[in-house]
């Protein structure tokens, strides 16, 4: 159990998936439930930048959502549009968070992903972190990634701490 809970909304783009057969939201509820976070919110949208952009601004302004989670729209098809939705809303990119995804994805499938176009933020001190649609790659980041930076007793550093400074300033 981590020292503090995180809560996270899990938002799935998907233009043909139901959350009842959305393998990758709900292995991303699962795996957050499991390291002892809460997933106070899930839901599934069309691939729609507006209507992504919509969610996320609701969240931001939540104070019940710290970070949120959203899996799919992020390649390079015609109606993958979950980073242009996203991030407008940053005020600040974690370039760091792209990066090493993609690395982390290398391992599994390999020059594949450049594909990905993963991206990570922060608005208004809520972390945001848009995955690719797979449930592999949403393993691969909770797990690589997520599962530490959202861990108050990782160190040299983790997201945890910085939360409450950026929701003060």
């Amino acid at each position: 159990m981590p020292e503090r809970p995180v809560r996270i909304a899990v938002m799935t783009i998907s233009d043909t998936r139901t959350l009842e057969d959305d393998t990758s939201g709900q292995a991303l509820v699962d795996m957050a439930t499991a390291d002892g976070h809460e997933v106070v919110e899930r839901i599934l949208v069309r691939d729609d930048i507006y209507r992504i952009r919509y969610e996320v601004s609701r969240w931001i302004i939540d104070p019940n959502v710290e970070v949120v989670i959203s899996t799919g729209g992020t390649g390079l098809t015609g109606r993958d549009g979950t980073p242009e939705a996203v991030r407008p809303l940053f005020d600040r990119e974690i370039e760091g968070f792209g990066e090493l995804f993609r690395q982390i994805s290398y391992q599994t499938v390999r020059t594949s992903t450049i594909a990905s176009r993963a991206v990570g933020g922060v608005a208004n001190g809520t972390f945001i972190f848009a995955l690719p649609g797979s449930t592999g790659a949403c393993r691969d980041a909770w797990s690589g990634i997520l599962r530490d930076q959202l861990d108050l007793s990782h160190r040299p550093c983790n997201l945890v701490e910085l939360m409450p400074r950026l929701t003060e300033s």
